[in-house]
């Protein structure tokens, strides 16, 4: 065999032993597929809405849920988007493979940048669900599938998250909910009983949307770390 022949060889047997690496598989696969769906109804006004966004790209980008996401056993989708009204649900970010911190960065950035799609429209929570289930099927293959729905506020329009989970493909889908608390003393109630879905699914709460940050960090970290706990924050460092 010559020298062209031997380097072959030996090319052919380093891409078998990566392929056949167990750690390989495990950082290529996706093992959680989120999906972040953000209130832009009526209730929510302009600088509410500034909170919201930015908080969402803020936690995006703290050590606790960027440590989570860089964590061994795969890359974490990402996608996210606005809901409202019937039809008014729009993608603030499509399907992202979140793999670097360069990946979270642009993620962030993109958020953090997004124009708000509606205003005046009321609370549609069944087709906002309905939106996030067809928005799922265009996501990575992945070992987990979380869709994180918050809004201060219950359903008023439309039809109700149990008929849409009727309808609409769920099966294996988590919903957990973050309650915006301050606009509709229902808010937490609803979302505990009408809005969560599947085994260990959780609610988290903000304290008006001051709150949202850091209610969200405390949400991403235990979605991302799959941790089912019996009190309601998982993530580390919680007061501050």
């Amino acid at each position: 065999m010559g020298e062209h022949g031997q380097y072959r060889s030996l090319v052919r047997a380093l891409a078998l032993w990566v392929l056949l690496w167990p750690g390989w598989a495990t950082a290529q696969e996706c093992r959680l597929a989120l999906l972040l769906a953000l209130d832009v109804s009526s209730s929510v006004d302009e600088a509410e809405y500034v909170l919201q966004r930015d908080g969402v790209a803020a936690a995006l980008l703290s050590d606790d849920v960027t440590g989570a996401i860089l964590g061994s056993g795969g890359y974490v989708a990402l996608g996210v988007y606005e809901w409202s009204g019937r039809r008014q649900s729009s993608i603030v970010l499509d399907w992202v493979a979140l793999r670097t911190m360069a990946d979270i960065e642009a993620a962030a950035a993109r958020i953090a940048s997004a124009e708000r799609s509606f205003r005046r429209f009321p609370t549609s929570m069944g087709f906002a669900l309905g939106y996030g289930a067809t928005m799922l099927r265009r996501a990575p293959v992945c070992e987990r599938r979380v869709i994180d729905v918050s809004g201060d506020g219950i359903n008023n329009d439309g039809f109700e998250p149990y008929q849409a989970y009727a309808n609409f493909p769920f099966d294996g889908v988590i919903v957990n909910g973050l309650a915006v608390l301050g606009a509709d003393p229902r808010v937490q109630d609803y979302y505990e009983f009408e809005v969560i879905r599947g085994q260990g699914a959780f609610v988290e709460t903000a304290q008006g949307y001051e709150g949202f940050r850091r209610a969200m960090e405390r949400k991403l970290y235990r979605e991302i770390e799959n941790r089912i706990v019996g009190g309601r924050d998982a993530a580390p460092e919680e007061a501050g």
